[in-house]
Order: C-alpha cells, then sequence, then structure tokens
C-alpha cells in the first residue's frame, strides 16, 4: 500500500514502547512527540497547505504488539512515515512490519550491523521503505580502545558478553570489537558467555583472574554489571576501568532493583556518548539548542536528560523535513525517497543516508564518557572527543585504584 490518499492533514506515526521494560526509552519518545506536535509547521506542495499530525501507539515492549501498532499506524490512522526506537526484537519488528505495509520508517538507538543482521540482511542490502540512524559495533570499539589505552594498561581486556544477539555481534570477527582490538594492540580475553539476567559470575571472575584482564568491556545490564563487580570485589578483583554500552538501566531510569547504582558508584564505569546537553547541535525546527532540550525535559518530567532524547528529537525533525522536501507528501514512495536523498541537520547531528557504511543507513559520531559522582547523583562526564573534536570535554578520565 504505497500510497495514502491526499487530504489537508499529514499523520506523523509514532511506535514508542510505553509500557513494559522499554518504557524508559519510550519516556523521551512521547515528550518529544507530545512537546513537537503543536508546534509543527505546515507543509506546502503543489498550492496545498498540509498541517502535520503525531500520533503515537504503545509497542508494549513487544515484538508482536510492535506489529500490531504498525498495521493500525499504517491502515485506520494513514500514517505517513513511521518513526521508532526501540530493542534488539522490537525494534527489527517495526521495520520488518513498515517494508510489509509499504510505510516509511526512520529508526534509531541500535548499532547498525545489529540492525541488520536482526532482520536477516547483509550490509550491502537496500531497503524500499525502512532507513536507520546510528552508530557501528566498530566506532563503539574505537571509542572504549581510546579509553582503555589512557588507563596505561597493556593486558588483556576481559570481555563480559551475553549469549543474545548483542554478545554474537560484539565477538564478530568482521564487524565487532576483535579487529578494532586488535588494530589498536589490544588482546581480547573472552570471560564466557551468560545468559541474561544473569545468576552468577564466579567463572567469569576466575577467567578474568586467569587471563590477567584488568580492564573489563561489556554491554551488560546494571543489574548484571553490579553483580559481576561484586563477584569480582569478593574475589580481590578490581577492574582499573570498566566500558559498558549498555545505558539504558544506568543510571537513572530506576529499571534495576534497589542499591544496583549504589554499587556501581565506584566502578568507573565508562561508556559511549552519542547526544548530551553540551552538544553543539541545534533543531532545525525552532533553534533549540541541545542545553535547551535538556533542561525543558528536566522542568517537564522532573527526571535528568536521557542520551536517547537527543535522538528521539531528531526523528521528528527527520520526518518533518521528509514530509516537506518530498515531491508529493501525500505519497509514501516520494516521502521514503525523500529521506535517502536529503541530508537534514538535526539537534543530534547532521544525518546523510547517501553517504552511510551501507544502504539506508545514516552514522552519527561518538564519544567517550564516563559515569562521575556528583551532589545530584551520577553525572556523565565527556572525557574523550575524539570522534568529535568540537565538543568539549567536561571531565578527566579516572581509573579505580
Amino acid at each position: 500500500m504505497p500510497s495514502v490518499s491526499s487530504s489537508s492533514s499529514l499523520c506523523i506515526g509514532v511506535v514508542a514502547p510505553l509500557t513494559g521494560r522499554l518504557a524508559p526509552l519510550g519516556a523521551p519518545l512521547l515528550y518529544v512527540a507530545r512537546t513537537l506536535a503543536p508546534r509543527l509547521p505546515q507543509v506546502r506542495s503543489g498550492g496545498r497547505r498540509h498541517a502535520v499530525t503525531v500520533t503515537v501507539r504503545d509497542s508494549r515492549s513487544d515484538s508482536r504488539a510492535a506489529r500490531q501498532a504498525v498495521r493500525e499506524l499504517a491502515g485506520q490512522d494513514g500514517a505517513h512515515i513511521v518513526l521508532a526506537m526501540a530493542g534488539t526484537r522490537v525494534l527489527p519488528a517495526v521495520t520488518d512490519a513498515c517494508e510489509q505495509e509499504g510505510v516509511p520508517c526512520v529508526s534509531t538507538t541500535f548499532p547498525w550491523q545489529a540492525y541488520l543482521h536482526a532482520r536477516g540482511a547483509g550490509p550491502g542490502h537496500r531497503f524500499r521503505w525502512t532507513y536507520h540512524f546510528a552508530w557501528g559495533l566498530d566506532d563503539i570499539a574505537r571509542v572504549f580502545a581510546g579509553l582503555w589505552e589512557r588507563t596505561g594498561h597493556r593486558g588483556p581486556i576481559g570481555c563480559l558478553w551475553n549469549d543474545d544477539l548483542q554478545g554474537t555481534l560484539l565477538r564478530h570477527e568482521r564487524y565487532g570489537f576483535p579487529p578494532v582490538a586488535s588494530a589498536h594492540g589490544h588482546t581480547l580475553a573472552d570471560l564466557g558467555a551468560y545468559r541474561e539476567p544473569a545468576a552468577d559470575f564466579r567463572a567469569q571472575v576466575d577467567r578474568m583472574r586467569e587471563s590477567g584482564a584488568g580492564i573489563i568491556t561489556s554491554a551488560a545490564t546494571a543489574t548484571d554489571l553490579a553483580l559481576f563487580h561484586r563477584r569480582a570485589r569478593e574475589a580481590g578483583l578490581r577492574p582499573r576501568l570498566i566500558t559498558c554500552s549498555r545505558w539504558l538501566t544506568y543510571p537513572h531510569t530506576r529499571t534495576a532493583a534497589p542499591g544496583v547504582h549504589g554499587e556501581l558508584a565506584d566502578a568507573r564505569v565508562a561508556t559511549l556518548v552519542y547526544w548530551s546537553p553540551d552538544h553543539p547541535c541545534r533543531s532545525s525546527l525552532d533553534g533549540t539548542t541541545c542545553a535547551e532540550l535538556a533542561d525543558a525535559y528536566r522542568q517537564a518530567t522532573g527526571s535528568p536528560w536521557l542520551q536517547p532524547l537527543g535522538l528521539a528529537h531528531a526523528l521528528l525533525e527527520t520526518a518533518h523535513h521528509a514530509l516537506t522536501t518530498a515531491a508529493d507528501p501525500t505519497d509514501r514512495a516520494s516521502v521514503a525517497q525523500a529521506i535517502g536523498e536529503t541530508p537534514v541537520d538535526t539537534i543530534a547531528g547532521t544525518l546523510d543516508w547517501s553517504r552511510g557504511p551501507a544502504p539506508n543507513i545514516a552514522l552519527l559520531p561518538l564519544t567517550g564518557g564516563q559515569w562521575h559522582p556528583g551532589p545530584d547523583g551520577p553525572r556523565l562526564a565527556l572525557v574523550s572527543n575524539a570522534g568529535h573534536p568540537g565538543l568539549p570535554l567536561t571531565g578527566d578520565l579516572i581509573a579505580a585504584r
């Protein structure tokens, strides 16, 4: 169903995890949708003016519900474009459903190699309707390798990776950490796959001791990472640094058990940074700065800013830009073509699908950050800007002693 009949309004559909385990990811997306919807400029095309509306449907953090949400948006809501940010199973469900329904889709917050792999596609595959912007697993590895080197540690890097898609791709000899680590002169020591949620990490701690790994890299949840750190300390081991790319449950989202974040406070967890209030970008819609967006979110919700906030805002900017630049914004095929052919400057950076590492992919730069204790709770300090030299540093990398 590639076309929608002409009407006086254009609909942007949003599939958001408003309930379920991914709800913390849905919070910033829902905020942006509700805040921007009344302020989206009309789209002029062919002598007509079209109002722009936003319709949000709950994925319930479930792949089946996510597919149903897409069908409802594409059918009864008449969405001209669909937006999504979700997890390893929900996001592919949304994008595949959009391909089946013939509705343009833009998604984010998922490394592009994982995005393709989860959909059964290779790097050369070109989707007709679906576009994605994020970063690569190799980009994460490069950021982390730069942080490892700054600690002065020259021994093996202990890899705490799960047995799911995430861990499989992180171990991938082409797309994952091994080629980047090798190019930087690092040796990886796989501590052994584990099932989430983890029951115990004594075997992984034993391998950490045997390998002499003084730094740990992971993509664990806050709960599992805290358990591993506890077991390591009980065994008399303390990693000089932990690099972890899993942001969802640490430190502000209240999805971990009580006390977990306190346990991690002195673990010196470093992570990737793709958006912050200090990023020098502005909204293409109204000129809002990153700092202003973060402050408005805190005032409206009472919660600290989260990195996905900037990407959620960029999703709405991209959708409006596609509708504005499409030859016929009422035709879904025209909107999809506009996404791929017209770069857009957003509050998260410039998105250009014509220059990505694979078709339908646009890249965002990554930098390195570290959680530092502060009077109002953990603070994400930018400690490395190698991937984004114009970004100001806001703290120093601190290794555990």
